[in-house]
């Protein structure tokens, strides 16, 4: 239902219950409204008004209440005629700026500092997928001579950093470690853990003994780097958040919602679901079977390296959320982390 359909008034009267209940956790009733939103018009009409928008299914209230509250209808519309480029307000501002003012370079260490940040600048919990390493294309592939032994370092290119030191071969002096790096480099830059796998198991099979037995190394390094960052995680922060809105939350709920977290497929699953093209999505409520069961909200942002989805942060918390703080965030932190990724990946 378009405003015109809804009418400017009614649309007024939805928007300041639900920022009312959202500030207040407490039914709302037609006189606070008159005092506190300036529309100019008398409590009756404005009680008239959150009748018809009861009526319509956008407000309910408790049976020994006089007031209402939103229903997730109710914060949907809320949330659908919120500004396009709501601001930050100057504390979120501060905490993003000081944030990505630190010189950071391993994209998995800047999306658990993310999680935090979020957690501060909206009160929730922030949350954070990285990008999965077996995707993750190689930036480069560095074999350092260390005397006896060999650091194989793999640098992904969204910033992700893996090592493992190994003996060096006993027929492969530095001057060759040098050489095979440089092949091994160029064979590597730009794929796939995979992909650098296959090719290092084909370079041994094309080597000298002593070659081969570092290039087989090299492999099921791979390999295990590979299996170890198979499956992906969600991160969190701030979580003890959630435990302050018992005030709109019931305890079975937080309850549920910690289980949610600790086991993430569900989170995941909600997270997944956000488009590559999509600017902040918000799901409340009723709209997924998980937010439902939570009685949450979940605001996400997809988060880019040049026009490549690499991740996706976001934030959970009550349906009785803060939506014009949470999503201008969410927004504005994407915003900073797609800068970032796509420097890291240059």
């Amino acid at each position: 239902m378009a405003e015109s359909e809804l009418g400017a008034r009614k649309t007024a009267v939805l928007r300041a219950v639900v920022e009312e209940f959202v500030r207040t956790g407490e039914p709302v009733g037609s006189e606070t409204i008159a005092e506190r939103a300036g529309l100019g018009v008398s409590p009756a009409t404005i009680r008239n008004d959150m009748a018809a928008l009861e009526e319509l299914g956008y407000l309910t209230h408790p049976h020994t209440s006089a007031g209402r509250i939103p229903t997730d209808l109710g914060y949907r519309r809320y949330v659908d005629t919120l500004p396009a480029g709501g601001r930050l307000g100057d504390a979120q501002r501060r905490a993003l700026t000081g944030f990505f003012a630190q010189t950071m370079r391993d994209l998995e260490e800047v999306l658990k500092g993310t999680t935090l940040l979020l957690s501060r600048m909206t009160q929730y919990a922030g949350l954070a997928v990285p990008p999965a390493m077996g995707e993750e294309p190689i930036l480069r592939v560095e074999l350092i001579d260390m005397g006896p032994t060999v650091m194989v370092l793999v640098v992904g290119q969204h910033g992700r950093v893996e090592k493992a030191i190994v003996d060096r071969p006993r027929d492969l002096d530095g001057q060759a470690v040098e050489s095979l790096e440089r092949r091994v480099g160029d064979a590597f830059r730009g794929r796939s853990l995979p992909e650098a796998r296959a090719r290092a198991l084909r370079l041994a099979g094309e080597s000298p003994p002593a070659e081969r037995e570092l290039l087989m190394v090299v492999a099921n390094i791979l390999a295990e780097m590979q299996q170890g960052m198979r499956g992906e995680h969600v991160m969190v922060g701030g979580a003890a958040n959630l435990a302050d809105e018992a005030a709109h939350w019931r305890r079975e709920t937080v309850r549920r919602l910690f289980e949610a977290l600790e086991h993430e497929s569900e989170i995941l699953r909600l997270l997944r679901g956000v488009a590559p093209d999509e600017d902040v999505s918000v799901t409340i409520g009723r709209e997924h079977p998980s937010t439902d069961e939570w009685q949450a909200a979940v605001v996400a942002a997809p988060f880019r390296a040049g026009e490549m989805q690499v991740g996706t942060i976001g934030v959970v918390g009550p349906t009785a959320m803060d939506y014009l703080t949470v999503v201008a965030s969410v927004r504005a932190v994407a915003k900073r982390l797609s800068e970032l990724a796509t420097e890291l990946g240059a």
